[in-house]
């Protein structure tokens, strides 16, 4: 117990001492952050203490330890615990709220927006944030919409808007459909969820084009991707942006070598923050993107040696929870992604 207050007291001093901007915004694919408890409405079998993996009390555990860990190193680089944080793979609201009462994340103090999804398998997207930062003022869910195929189940659109610094912002997280089948044969389903975020993002700013849209997530495909540059019209760079249009920094982050996932010994980014014209270039008012000391891109990979695997097939690749049902007391088979937004003054 003693440890514990400790831990947290510890937590809250130190990133009170320091300046509050710029303001961190995270996402993070936290692979599979089941609880273990029956759910008859989801398919939850395989994450049950008597399912194959066997997963219990003690496993769970270890996976929030292992979260929270992340979550506060992100927290130290900027001496500050982040504005907000979108996941996906969560099975429901309980499991946030459990992991936001971790010790070194508690003094955060983190709102949650959840909203459960029809997803298939049961896993959900989710925004944690700040309220003494992120005014909040509302919030959606919005269900995916697959043309010609109406009975296809997959992860709503979460969506939250609300005020930064008096600046109206709308962010939206979501977990675009899996390359099950195939890359190209799957395509069409990340087209149609590129097209809709691009629907959504062109209706906020219509209706107020003040308004810095952020769109997050695991798209399932690569930055540099159809689905990101042609469908949803993400451009690379700042200077070609028009009002209107939509920036992603992570494109210029995978042309450079890096990625969040690994596959058959290649990386891909598959995680992307993609903001919004005026966010990029601070066009109605002070608030804009900003680039982290010491790193030439906009658009941020957090990763530290022990979120990585040492040995055997997956060396080098993010250390996982699961090796097919070996258990790894890893993190996540993704790595998160952050950007700064900031002024500069």
């Amino acid at each position: 117990m003693k440890k514990l207050i400790f831990t947290t007291l510890f937590a809250a001093l130190m990133l009170a001492c320091f300046a509050q901007k710029p303001r961190m915004v995270v996402f993070y694919n936290l692979e599979n952050l089941f609880d273990t408890i029956n759910d008859p409405n989801v398919n939850d079998e395989e994450f049950l203490p008597d399912g194959p993996r066997k997963w219990n009390t003690y496993k769970y555990n270890t996976k929030l330890s292992n979260i929270e860990r992340v979550l506060f190193d992100i927290a130290l680089i900027n001496k500050e615990y982040p504005a907000v944080v979108g996941v996906s793979e969560i099975e429901n609201r309980k499991v946030l709220e459990d992991l936001i009462a971790q010790p070194k994340l508690a003094p955060g103090k983190f709102g949650i927006v959840h909203y459960d999804s029809p997803d298939a398998r049961g896993v959900d997207v989710a925004f944690l944030y700040r309220p003494d930062i992120f005014k909040l003022e509302g919030s959606k869910a919005i269900k995916f919409n697959m043309p010609g195929m109406p009975d296809f189940r997959t992860r709503d659109f979460v969506t939250m808007w609300g005020t930064i610094d008096n600046e109206p912002f709308f962010f939206l997280v979501s977990h675009w459909p899996s390359r099950l089948g195939g890359k190209d044969a799957s395509s069409p389903k990340r087209e149609a969820a590129a097209a809709q975020c691009r629907h959504i993002a062109d209706s906020v700013r219509k209706a107020n084009p003040a308004t810095k849209v952020v769109i997050m997530g695991d798209l399932n495909d690569d930055a540099t991707d159809k689905s990101i540059v042609e469908v949803l019209g993400a451009k690379a760079k700042i200077k070609n942006l028009e009002p209107g249009d939509m920036y992603n920094p992570y494109i210029d982050v995978l042309k450079a070598g890096y990625g969040t996932l690994a596959y058959q010994d290649a990386w891909n980014l598959f995680d992307n923050i993609i903001i919004s014209d005026n966010l990029a270039t601070g066009s109605t008012g002070k608030l804009k993107i900003q680039k982290g000391k010491g790193w030439k891109y906009y658009g941020n990979i957090f990763s530290r040696p022990y979120m990585i695997q040492k040995e055997g097939q997956y060396k080098g690749y993010p250390l996982r929870t699961f090796v097919g049902t070996n258990f790894q007391g890893g993190f996540s088979d993704h790595f998160p992604v952050y950007i700064y937004i900031g002024t500069d003054e």
